[in-house]
């Protein structure tokens, strides 16, 4: 072809290219260096001293006045002993064990004031880890005298309410600075605490002496003990508070510790108060062991404090609604919440990854071994729930289907291994996320739970049911019986212990798990223990119970979404029709095909839609814009359950049966 001024095309491209070879070349060429001078970084400031195992000189004091209540403010008064003289560095606690990420509230600190010998001292926030304070006490100064606040959320929006009119939930570990330098474990501590007239109080510390205080209430002073345990063991206190032993004459005092809103909420029978005495003992029977000289289990029964569920080596934090007694008959979702939390006294605080112990609570933990800490925990909750009547046998199979139904549909495995949901306490910091399928959140706990279930089929399987994961609890989780000292391990110990119970290629099965990316959940588990995962239009009693706690209705198996109580979408499934027809978490439903808004209406929509051919209409509401979405859906409600492969009783069954002692 040739152009209409009979030039070649070829011959005008060279032409324009030697017209432009000087820019050319000097675009090709190293940039100038330009003569306006250009910012440099500053250096950084000096780190903060690594901690050396030392014994501090001296017991930090702390005193903290919880008595006002219409605020919701706990007021610290805090004696720091001066290791020397020069410079110092208080901080404050940071990474959280149980939260596994740098969730520390120092958000929460507020009215910071320092003296030395009655002279204010003024303190400096270290300008890179802004939960370290520096300090230059005057010359001669033996201590300082800190005061702060901790301001408890007035509201949800701002975290966990802990102090209402009735309880308070003091957690030691915000609630006092520490000097940089020296393991926690090196620092003695000496707390006390000035509750409300009248209250009551349980926590893992040993109480050294009572008194009235003078402007009303009462203080309570506990024994001098290392800062790392004072930090992991918390109190609850409140007004209505009743007591249950629940292993009298056992190897070390179990306690039921139980603070309501409400006097009536503390009313309990016989055969409930049963079930958590058979939980001690169905634990003693699993672990082999104990890792405490008493334990308490911190139960909160309130709607306006929230509500908790985090371990310590001998207690936990155990918040639920306050129906848990009183409406026990209404369903047993959640009840496996003190199982799963009594197990980490063995699983999680005695035995611990070796990256996540640290020496203080300012060091970065790494979380690479909570598949075992977390989801060997939720396994067992699920197990020792069942074999202790906290849950029925059949409510236990019900909700490991909705756990299986949950990870065969989470369709962000494609991109992300289930190790790396290790990360995501450090990544999201449990903030809510938009596309949970997708994107992934703490999988760790239950598609973990799913690999244990996975693991103690084929150990049964394989030694014809002569051994099971139970075998390796007592090996791994009890050594040492009566030891509540940290004992660490690495991914090639608990392969080593597998291997002892039943040899295997440990290491292949656990990585193929971890590191793999399906498609669907690791549900073989369910396979040997004689049971297969379907889908019905009748949803099991014990999912009716669960979306009864979250006040939602469930249609993610069908619609692909999750919505509440006030018609807001809650979650959507990464690809479901719901996502494929535009609609995002927050959406808000507003009608039916032409219908106001409800759940029956909607559930009715899906089933009529199985035998017609018109698709599904929604009026939605996304930010301030209404839309018509049409979902073009035919296969009628599912609900995950599981079914018995064969006749008899599988492996799954004798799992969930209670131990013999």
């Amino acid at each position: 072809m040739r152009s209409g001024f009979g030039v070649s095309a070829a011959v005008l491209a060279a032409c324009l290219l030697a017209a432009c070879l000087p820019e050319v070349r000097a675009l090709a060429a190293p940039a100038a260096k330009s003569s306006i001078p250009q910012p440099m970084p500053l250096p950084m400031p000096p780190p903060i001293p690594a901690p050396q195992d030392l014994p501090y000189p001296g017991a930090l004091g702390v005193a903290v006045d919880a008595t006002d209540l219409s605020h919701g403010v706990f007021a610290v008064r805090e004696t720091v002993p001066l290791a020397g003289p020069g410079p110092m560095i208080l901080t404050y606690p940071r990474w959280l064990p149980g939260a596994h990420n740098p969730g520390g509230s120092i958000d929460k600190v507020a009215g910071l004031i320092i003296h030395a010998d009655g002279k204010r001292v003024e303190w400096t926030r270290d300008p890179v880890d802004v939960y370290a304070f520096h300090i230059d006490p005057p010359k001669g100064a033996r201590s300082l005298e800190v005061e702060f606040q901790f301001l408890s959320p007035v509201s949800t929006r701002e975290g966990r309410v802990v102090m209402t009119p009735e309880m308070l939930n003091a957690q030691w570990i915000s609630l006092a600075l520490y000097p940089a330098g020296y393991f926690t474990r090196d620092i003695p501590m000496k707390v006390s605490i000035k509750l409300p007239e009248g209250w009551k109080y349980a926590t893992a510390l040993e109480t050294e002496r009572e008194e009235a205080a003078a402007s009303g209430g009462q203080w309570t002073h506990f024994k001098t003990t290392p800062f790392n345990t004072v930090a992991d063991s918390p109190l609850i206190a409140g007004k209505y508070f009743k007591r249950v032993e629940l292993d009298p004459g056992g190897p070390a005092p179990v306690r039921l510790d139980v603070i309501a809103d409400a006097p009536e909420d503390l009313e309990m029978k016989p055969e409930q108060i049963q079930a958590h005495k058979n939980l001690v003992q169905q634990a003693y029977r699993t672990f082999g062991s104990h890792h405490y000289d008493h334990y308490d289990f911190l139960f909160t029964l309130s709607d306006k404090m929230g509500g908790n569920g985090l371990e310590h080596h001998q207690s936990s934090e155990d918040g639920v609604p306050p129906g848990y007694f009183t409406e026990w008959d209404k369903g047993s979702a959640g009840r496996d919440l003190l199982a799963h939390e009594y197990t980490h006294s063995w699983d999680g605080k005695f035995r611990r990854g070796a990256d996540l112990w640290t020496p203080t609570f300012n060091v970065p933990m790494r979380d690479s071994l909570l598949w075992v800490y977390e989801g060997q925990t939720q396994y067992w909750g699920y197990v020792l729930a069942a074999r202790s009547a906290l849950m029925s046998k059949q409510d236990t199979l019900d909700a490991i289907a909705l756990t299986a139904a949950t990870y065969d549909h989470r369709v962000g495995r494609a991109w992300k291994a289930l190790e790396d949901t290790t990360n995501d306490p450090i990544v999201s910091q449990r903030r809510p996320l938009s596309w949970l399928s997708w994107q992934r959140s703490e999988d760790y706990y239950s598609e973990g739970q799913l690999i244990w279930l996975d693991a103690d089929t084929l150990i049964r399987e394989r030694s014809g049911g002569k051994r099971s994961l139970d075998d390796f609890a007592k090996l791994f989780f009890g050594v040492d019986n009566g030891s509540f000292v940290t004992h660490t391990y690495g991914f090639e110990d608990v392969v080593r212990a597998l291997n002892t119970v039943e040899p295997y290629d440990w290491s292949g099965f656990l990585k193929a798990r971890l590191e793999g990316h399906g498609p669907g959940a690791p549900l073989d588990g369910l396979k040997r223990g004689g049971y297969r995962l379907v889908y019905t239009d009748v949803q099991s009693p014990y999912a009716k119970n669960a979306e009864s706690r979250r006040h939602t209705t469930d249609f993610m198996y069908s619609l692909g979404f999750s919505v509440n109580k006030d018609g807001q979408l809650t979650d959507v499934q990464w690809e479901g029709p719901a996502f494929k027809a535009g609609l995002t978490a927050d959406t808000q439903l507003i009608a039916v095909n032409g219908l106001n808004y409800d759940a029956d209406l909607l559930k009715q929509a899906v089933t009529s839609a199985r035998t017609g051919k018109e698709p599904i209409e929604l009026l939605v509401k996304i930010n301030n814009h209404f839309r018509t979405v049409k979902i073009d859906y035919h296969e009628g409600l599912k609900y995950p359950h599981l079914e018995k492969t064969g006749p008899g009783d599988g492996s799954l069954d004798a799992i969930l049966t209670p131990r013999a002692g």
